[in-house]
Protein backbone atom coordinates (compact mmCIF):
# COMPACT_ATOMS: atom_id res chain seq x y z
CA UNK A 1 0.00 0.00 0.00
CA UNK A 2 2.72 2.32 0.82
CA UNK A 3 4.99 1.72 -2.53
CA UNK A 4 1.44 1.87 -4.04
CA UNK A 5 0.90 5.35 -2.46
CA UNK A 6 4.42 6.75 -2.86
CA UNK A 7 4.39 5.75 -6.65
CA UNK A 8 1.03 7.59 -6.59
CA UNK A 9 2.19 10.97 -5.50
CA UNK A 10 5.14 10.69 -7.79
CA UNK A 11 2.31 10.54 -10.68
CA UNK A 12 0.84 13.78 -9.10
CA UNK A 13 4.31 15.30 -8.60
CA UNK A 14 4.55 14.89 -12.19
CA UNK A 15 1.90 16.49 -13.16
CA UNK A 16 1.84 19.18 -11.27
CA UNK A 17 4.93 19.55 -12.57
CA UNK A 18 4.26 19.27 -16.30
CA UNK A 19 1.89 22.36 -15.66
CA UNK A 20 4.44 24.74 -14.33
CA UNK A 21 6.40 23.48 -17.35
CA UNK A 22 8.01 27.56 -17.84
CA UNK A 23 9.78 27.28 -14.74
CA UNK A 24 11.19 23.72 -15.41
CA UNK A 25 12.11 24.71 -18.71
CA UNK A 26 14.10 27.85 -17.13
CA UNK A 27 16.10 25.39 -15.13
CA UNK A 28 16.72 22.63 -17.31
CA UNK A 29 16.22 23.36 -21.24
CA UNK A 30 19.22 23.05 -23.35
CA UNK A 31 17.50 25.54 -25.79
CA UNK A 32 17.22 28.34 -23.08
CA UNK A 33 20.80 28.23 -22.11
CA UNK A 34 23.62 30.71 -22.65
CA UNK A 35 24.95 30.13 -26.18
CA UNK A 36 28.76 29.57 -26.46
CA UNK A 37 29.31 31.50 -29.06
CA UNK A 38 27.25 34.97 -29.88
CA UNK A 39 25.25 34.84 -32.95
CA UNK A 40 24.94 30.95 -32.67
CA UNK A 41 21.35 29.72 -31.94
CA UNK A 42 19.33 26.30 -32.18
CA UNK A 43 17.79 26.05 -35.91
CA UNK A 44 16.00 23.79 -37.29
CA UNK A 45 17.85 20.68 -38.72
CA UNK A 46 22.24 20.52 -38.77
CA UNK A 47 23.53 22.63 -35.47
CA UNK A 48 25.81 25.50 -36.91
CA UNK A 49 28.95 24.20 -35.02
CA UNK A 50 30.10 26.60 -32.32
CA UNK A 51 33.60 28.41 -31.99
CA UNK A 52 36.42 25.87 -31.09
CA UNK A 53 34.67 23.27 -33.03
CA UNK A 54 35.29 21.27 -36.04
CA UNK A 55 32.60 19.51 -37.47
CA UNK A 56 34.64 16.81 -39.19
CA UNK A 57 36.72 15.49 -36.27
CA UNK A 58 33.41 15.18 -34.29
CA UNK A 59 32.98 11.72 -32.90
CA UNK A 60 30.82 9.08 -34.59
CA UNK A 61 29.23 7.71 -31.13
CA UNK A 62 29.03 9.23 -27.67
CA UNK A 63 28.38 7.20 -24.54
CA UNK A 64 26.83 9.27 -21.82
CA UNK A 65 26.81 7.89 -18.09
CA UNK A 66 23.75 10.36 -16.60
CA UNK A 67 24.54 10.56 -12.83
CA UNK A 68 23.36 12.90 -10.36
CA UNK A 69 19.58 12.82 -10.68
CA UNK A 70 18.88 12.50 -7.39
CA UNK A 71 21.14 14.83 -6.01
CA UNK A 72 20.18 17.69 -8.37
CA UNK A 73 16.40 16.88 -7.14
CA UNK A 74 17.62 16.77 -3.23
CA UNK A 75 19.45 20.26 -4.21
CA UNK A 76 16.35 21.89 -5.81
CA UNK A 77 13.96 20.47 -2.93
CA UNK A 78 12.31 18.49 -5.21
CA UNK A 79 11.23 14.50 -5.23
CA UNK A 80 13.69 11.60 -6.51
CA UNK A 81 11.09 11.07 -9.11
CA UNK A 82 10.88 14.61 -10.35
CA UNK A 83 15.46 14.31 -10.36
CA UNK A 84 14.85 11.66 -13.36
CA UNK A 85 12.42 12.98 -14.86
CA UNK A 86 14.86 16.17 -15.70
CA UNK A 87 17.32 13.81 -16.32
CA UNK A 88 15.48 12.33 -19.06
CA UNK A 89 14.72 15.89 -20.52
CA UNK A 90 18.46 16.80 -20.64
CA UNK A 91 19.32 12.97 -22.33
CA UNK A 92 16.50 14.28 -25.14
CA UNK A 93 18.21 17.54 -25.16
CA UNK A 94 21.46 16.47 -25.24
CA UNK A 95 20.61 13.49 -28.08
CA UNK A 96 18.81 16.18 -30.27
CA UNK A 97 22.70 18.73 -30.05
CA UNK A 98 24.64 15.67 -30.47
CA UNK A 99 22.61 14.49 -33.93
CA UNK A 100 22.48 18.55 -35.04
CA UNK A 101 26.18 18.86 -34.26
CA UNK A 102 26.99 15.42 -36.44
CA UNK A 103 27.22 12.98 -33.76
CA UNK A 104 25.78 9.80 -35.59
CA UNK A 105 25.23 7.23 -31.93
CA UNK A 106 24.22 8.27 -28.24
CA UNK A 107 24.05 5.42 -26.21
CA UNK A 108 22.72 6.29 -22.43
CA UNK A 109 23.16 4.32 -19.69
CA UNK A 110 19.46 4.59 -18.14
CA UNK A 111 19.29 1.79 -15.90
CA UNK A 112 22.50 -0.68 -14.71
CA UNK A 113 21.84 -4.64 -13.27
CA UNK A 114 22.89 -3.71 -10.20
CA UNK A 115 20.08 -0.72 -9.87
CA UNK A 116 17.60 -2.74 -8.59
CA UNK A 117 19.01 -3.11 -5.48
CA UNK A 118 18.02 0.25 -5.17
CA UNK A 119 14.35 0.94 -2.90
CA UNK A 120 11.86 -0.58 -4.75
CA UNK A 121 9.61 2.75 -5.28
CA UNK A 122 12.59 4.37 -6.84
CA UNK A 123 12.83 1.02 -9.14
CA UNK A 124 9.19 1.13 -9.96
CA UNK A 125 9.25 4.72 -10.70
CA UNK A 126 11.85 4.36 -13.18
CA UNK A 127 10.54 2.21 -14.84
CA UNK A 128 7.26 4.25 -15.08
CA UNK A 129 9.33 7.04 -16.03
CA UNK A 130 10.84 5.05 -19.33
CA UNK A 131 7.64 3.71 -20.37
CA UNK A 132 5.86 7.25 -20.72
CA UNK A 133 9.04 8.99 -21.86
CA UNK A 134 9.00 6.00 -24.96
CA UNK A 135 5.38 5.99 -25.29
CA UNK A 136 5.29 10.09 -25.34
CA UNK A 137 8.09 10.38 -27.48
CA UNK A 138 7.42 8.19 -30.66
CA UNK A 139 6.43 10.75 -32.59
CA UNK A 140 8.84 12.84 -32.13
CA UNK A 141 11.78 10.06 -32.98
CA UNK A 142 9.66 9.50 -36.27
CA UNK A 143 9.10 13.18 -37.28
CA UNK A 144 13.24 13.48 -36.03
CA UNK A 145 14.27 10.03 -37.75
CA UNK A 146 15.94 8.55 -34.66
CA UNK A 147 16.05 5.11 -34.63
CA UNK A 148 15.74 3.68 -31.14
CA UNK A 149 17.14 0.54 -29.62
CA UNK A 150 17.26 -0.37 -25.94
CA UNK A 151 19.96 -3.12 -24.99
CA UNK A 152 20.38 -4.85 -21.45
CA UNK A 153 19.21 -8.26 -19.94
CA UNK A 154 15.79 -7.17 -19.67
CA UNK A 155 14.62 -10.51 -18.04
CA UNK A 156 13.18 -8.47 -14.89
CA UNK A 157 11.71 -5.20 -17.06
CA UNK A 158 7.75 -5.46 -16.94
CA UNK A 159 5.85 -6.73 -19.30
CA UNK A 160 4.31 -3.33 -20.17
CA UNK A 161 7.70 -1.38 -20.58
CA UNK A 162 8.98 -4.20 -22.77
CA UNK A 163 6.01 -4.07 -24.87
CA UNK A 164 6.35 -0.25 -25.40
CA UNK A 165 10.30 -0.59 -26.30
CA UNK A 166 8.82 -3.36 -29.24
CA UNK A 167 7.14 -0.68 -30.16
CA UNK A 168 9.51 2.18 -30.26
CA UNK A 169 11.98 0.25 -31.68
CA UNK A 170 9.66 -1.04 -34.77
CA UNK A 171 8.36 2.24 -35.32
CA UNK A 172 12.10 3.89 -35.42
CA UNK A 173 13.99 1.21 -37.21
CA UNK A 174 14.42 2.37 -40.76
CA UNK A 175 16.16 5.11 -40.10
CA UNK A 176 19.87 5.24 -40.39
CA UNK A 177 21.41 8.63 -39.24
CA UNK A 178 20.99 9.29 -35.96
CA UNK A 179 20.92 6.68 -33.35
CA UNK A 180 19.72 6.50 -29.42
CA UNK A 181 20.68 3.73 -27.39
CA UNK A 182 19.27 3.00 -24.58
CA UNK A 183 21.22 0.63 -21.86
CA UNK A 184 18.36 -0.82 -19.69
CA UNK A 185 18.83 -3.67 -16.59
CA UNK A 186 22.36 -3.55 -18.29
CA UNK A 187 26.04 -4.70 -17.13
CA UNK A 188 28.93 -4.92 -19.08
CA UNK A 189 29.84 -8.00 -17.78
CA UNK A 190 26.80 -9.57 -18.81
CA UNK A 191 26.91 -8.55 -22.41
CA UNK A 192 30.39 -10.23 -22.59
CA UNK A 193 28.81 -13.28 -20.70
CA UNK A 194 25.87 -13.41 -23.06
CA UNK A 195 28.28 -13.13 -26.27
CA UNK A 196 30.56 -15.66 -24.89
CA UNK A 197 27.27 -18.28 -24.67
CA UNK A 198 26.52 -17.11 -27.79
CA UNK A 199 29.63 -18.02 -29.48
CA UNK A 200 29.71 -21.63 -27.76
CA UNK A 201 26.18 -22.13 -28.65
CA UNK A 202 27.05 -21.88 -32.35
CA UNK A 203 30.37 -23.89 -32.05
CA UNK A 204 28.53 -26.49 -30.51
CA UNK A 205 26.48 -26.70 -33.81
CA UNK A 206 29.02 -26.48 -36.25
CA UNK A 207 28.47 -22.80 -36.68
CA UNK A 208 31.65 -21.47 -35.90
CA UNK A 209 34.96 -22.95 -35.58
CA UNK A 210 37.89 -21.75 -33.47
CA UNK A 211 40.28 -20.16 -35.88
CA UNK A 212 36.92 -18.29 -36.84
CA UNK A 213 36.40 -16.34 -33.66
CA UNK A 214 38.56 -12.96 -33.64
CA UNK A 215 37.86 -9.55 -32.05
CA UNK A 216 35.24 -8.50 -35.38
CA UNK A 217 33.09 -12.23 -34.76
CA UNK A 218 33.05 -10.99 -30.62
CA UNK A 219 31.61 -7.79 -31.21
CA UNK A 220 29.34 -8.97 -33.52
CA UNK A 221 27.82 -11.05 -30.63
CA UNK A 222 27.64 -7.75 -28.38
CA UNK A 223 24.50 -6.15 -27.25
CA UNK A 224 25.75 -3.02 -29.23
CA UNK A 225 25.93 -5.15 -32.60
CA UNK A 226 22.63 -2.83 -33.53
CA UNK A 227 24.63 -0.10 -34.18
CA UNK A 228 27.23 0.79 -37.28
CA UNK A 229 29.57 2.15 -34.40
CA UNK A 230 29.47 -0.62 -31.35
CA UNK A 231 32.92 1.37 -29.87
CA UNK A 232 31.85 4.81 -28.58
CA UNK A 233 34.65 7.79 -29.37
CA UNK A 234 33.90 9.29 -26.67
CA UNK A 235 32.38 8.79 -22.66
CA UNK A 236 31.09 11.54 -20.83
CA UNK A 237 30.02 11.14 -17.14
CA UNK A 238 28.51 13.31 -15.07
CA UNK A 239 28.41 14.76 -11.23
CA UNK A 240 32.29 14.14 -10.40
CA UNK A 241 32.24 10.25 -10.22
CA UNK A 242 35.24 8.65 -12.51
CA UNK A 243 34.35 5.34 -13.28
CA UNK A 244 32.84 3.51 -15.92
CA UNK A 245 30.44 1.11 -13.18
CA UNK A 246 30.18 -1.55 -15.41
CA UNK A 247 28.98 -0.03 -19.17
CA UNK A 248 30.36 -1.06 -22.49
CA UNK A 249 33.48 -2.61 -20.58
CA UNK A 250 34.56 -4.20 -24.22
CA UNK A 251 33.44 -1.35 -26.10
CA UNK A 252 35.30 1.06 -24.20
CA UNK A 253 38.66 -0.23 -24.41
CA UNK A 254 39.92 3.00 -26.78
CA UNK A 255 37.33 5.01 -25.75
CA UNK A 256 38.26 8.98 -24.49
CA UNK A 257 36.73 10.07 -21.21
CA UNK A 258 35.22 12.84 -19.81
CA UNK A 259 34.21 13.67 -16.32
CA UNK A 260 32.33 16.40 -15.19
CA UNK A 261 31.93 17.52 -11.64
CA UNK A 262 28.32 19.03 -13.04
CA UNK A 263 24.95 17.08 -11.96
CA UNK A 264 23.13 15.61 -14.94
CA UNK A 265 20.14 17.63 -15.32
CA UNK A 266 22.26 20.70 -15.09
CA UNK A 267 25.01 19.70 -18.02
CA UNK A 268 23.90 22.10 -20.87
CA UNK A 269 24.80 22.85 -23.80
CA UNK A 270 28.20 24.57 -22.95
CA UNK A 271 29.34 21.81 -21.05
CA UNK A 272 28.52 19.34 -23.99
CA UNK A 273 30.68 21.58 -25.95
CA UNK A 274 33.16 21.35 -23.39
CA UNK A 275 33.39 18.03 -23.41
CA UNK A 276 33.49 17.87 -27.46
CA UNK A 277 36.25 20.42 -27.22
CA UNK A 278 38.48 18.34 -24.96
CA UNK A 279 38.00 15.33 -27.37
CA UNK A 280 39.21 17.24 -30.11
CA UNK A 281 42.23 18.58 -28.30
CA UNK A 282 43.33 14.73 -27.61
CA UNK A 283 45.53 12.74 -30.01
CA UNK A 284 43.80 9.05 -30.32
CA UNK A 285 47.02 6.72 -30.94
CA UNK A 286 44.87 3.13 -30.10
CA UNK A 287 48.15 2.20 -28.79
CA UNK A 288 50.22 3.26 -31.69
CA UNK A 289 53.01 6.17 -31.84
CA UNK A 290 53.38 7.87 -35.28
Amino acid sequence: MLSLLSCFLSLLSFLVHSCIRPWTQAKISLKDEKEIDEGTSYVAGEEETPKGLLREQMPRHVAVIMDGNRRWAERAGLLTSQGHEAGAERLIEFAELCFKLGIETVSAFAFSTENWGRHKIEVNCLMSLFQRYLKSKIHFFQSEEIRVSVIGNLEKIPESLLGTIKETEEATKRYKKKHLILAIDYSGRFDILHACKSIVKKSQQGLIREEDVDQTLFERELLTKCTEFPSPDLLIRTSGEQRISNFLLWQLAYTELFFSPVLWPDFDKDRVIEALVSYQSRERRFGCRI
